[in-house]
């Protein structure tokens, strides 16, 4: 029997996160110590986009994870794990991850990505206001900023979309203001 035949019967034809039965495909599991079917997920379009971008995530669809995160399926443990961990702002995520009990080997798995992994606070990017910004948001200057080199002002309310942040330093992101790619400082910006 071949993979796909496998997934198949072993989610009765359905996705193993959110249980739909619509436009399904075989998803290995990141960072995976095996491979396979142990390895591998029966998954919809619809998680793998928003597990491959996360700026795409409708944390309402995730509460799914309710139910998939007790599954006996190894590698669904792992994607509830790693997803609630990228949806842990929204508050309820906690909770289920407060409730979830993980081997130590599934654990290490479901961590070996980055996912979970708890980050220094000092390293993460925040806007004037604290609220943590991720490559890809859409910030709004809260002041006339003058932009050196450039010769023009970026006006207060100006949205800036699809940020990526400086990684060497959290008080830095770069966007596009009229045309340009600039740096801001991130106490001069809001997350919109």
């Amino acid at each position: 029997m071949n993979l796909e035949k496998e997934l198949y019967k072993r989610s009765d034809s359905k996705c193993e996160l959110c249980t739909s039965d619509e436009q399904l495909v075989a998803y290995e599991v990141p960072s995976s110590p095996g491979s396979g079917l142990d390895a591998t997920l029966l998954i919809c379009q619809n998680c793998l986009r928003q597990i491959e971008n996360p700026e795409t995530v409708d944390a309402n669809h995730w509460r799914c994870l309710n139910d998939s995160m007790w599954s006996p399926v190894q590698a669904a443990q792992v994607m509830a794990f790693r997803m609630l961990h990228r949806l842990k702002g929204e508050g309820w995520p906690s909770d289920l991850l407060d409730m979830m009990y993980l081997d130590d080997e599934t654990l290490a798995w479901a961590k070996a990505d980055g996912d979970g992994v708890e980050v220094d606070e000092d390293s993460l990017h925040k806007d004037s206001n604290g609220v943590v910004l991720q490559a890809g948001d859409t910030v709004v200057l809260i002041k006339d900023l003058d932009v050196k080199g450039a010769n023009f002002t970026a006006k207060r309310g100006t949205a800036v979309r699809n940020i990526t942040l400086v990684h060497d330093n959290p008080e830095h992101i770069e966007g596009r203001v009229s045309g340009q790619r600039i740096v801001i400082l991130t106490k001069f910006v809001k997350k919109n």
